[in-house]
């Protein structure tokens, strides 16, 4: 079973979009480790994707919208990424993480851990914005320092080809593609980008 773990460089970098696009392009199952507040991301991509695709229920799910070691402490959990099993899939597996990749799950863990634990090679998700190639490059740096697989980039939302051309001459990662900016996201939208990624 080949396994993805689809991570941003920050919250808003378009995980959820991002995991839908791959559950349809890879005709891939999809789970959420870790949910925290709602709606939940796995509602989002059900009502994303346009074939029968299984969504896994999730490993864990916390009420507050917070990171999950502050929601967590809210509900008197203490959460281990050993407490966080992996469902069983015959077919491909999209795993979205919960934010970055170093929102905390406790004093000690971090979401992207989550991936070196289920053997899945990392996808980072790339928005453009002012910054983006910091945050990107040293989300990279980390993923690259600590010894993760890494499949590649997915760059999200709004082009910038100088921003783009740098994060990728200077990581020597491959690009796995682009997703445009959509105005309205829905499944048709969806549908339109599958073109766009090349994995």
């Amino acid at each position: 079973m080949k396994k993805y773990f689809v991570t941003g460089i920050d919250t808003d970098s378009g995980k959820t979009v991002a995991s839908a696009i791959l559950v349809e392009k890879l005709q891939a199952d999809y789970w959420k480790p870790i949910q925290a507040g709602a709606p939940t991301d796995s509602d989002t991509i059900r009502s994303l994707v346009k074939g029968e695709r299984k969504i896994h229920p999730e490993g864990i799910v916390l009420k507050a919208p917070m990171s999950p070691h502050a929601a967590a402490k809210l509900e008197n959990i203490n959460l281990n990424l050993t407490d966080i099993k992996m469902p069983s899939a015959e077919k491909t597996l999209v795993i979205e993480g919960a934010g970055g990749l170093m929102v905390p799950i406790n004093d000690h863990e971090f979401v992207i851990d989550l991936a070196k634990q289920f053997e899945a090679e990392v996808i980072l998700v790339s928005r453009n914005y002012l910054g983006s190639i910091n945050h990107t490059m040293l989300s990279i740096d980390y993923l690259k320092s600590n010894g993760f697989d890494i499949a590649g980039i997915i760059f999200n939302d709004t082009p910038n080809p100088e921003t783009e051309s740098f994060i990728l001459n200077h990581s020597n990662l491959p690009c796995l593609g682009r997703i445009d900016a959509m105005p309205v996201i829905d499944k048709t939208s969806i549908q339109s980008q599958l073109q766009n990624i090349t994995l």
